[in-house]
């Protein structure tokens, strides 16, 4: 699904198109070390994407909270030092699992 390369070693967990508050549309990629964000720029004609540049990448130690939020626009809601971000993911719940196993076992 994205060009996204994992670290030797590293493998992804979970990957899904969504978009960020801010950052707009894109790839959110959860690795077993670390949460990236690559940008997409999609065209509705010809329904392709193209896909542009890592824009935030968060190491999971960094992650301080973690919380699925919302009913009808489901948002996974990352917090990493004084900077929120807000990823409107098909199943925030899974998401927030996810990094939280994770995060338990780093």
């Amino acid at each position: 699904m994205v060009s996204f390369e994992p670290a030797a070693g590293e493998r992804v967990v979970l990957d899904e198109d969504c978009a960020e508050d801010r950052l707009k549309s894109g790839v959110l990629v959860l690795t077993d070390r670390r949460i990236v964000f690559q940008k997409t720029q999609g065209r509705m004609a010809t329904l392709s994407k193209k896909e542009g540049d890592v824009v935030l990448e968060i190491p999971l130690d960094k992650v301080t909270s973690v919380k699925a939020e919302g009913f009808l626009v489901k948002k996974l809601v990352i917090t990493s030092g004084d900077q929120t971000y807000k990823f409107g993911v098909f199943n925030n719940g899974k998401w927030e699992r996810q990094i939280k196993q994770l995060k338990g076992a780093s």
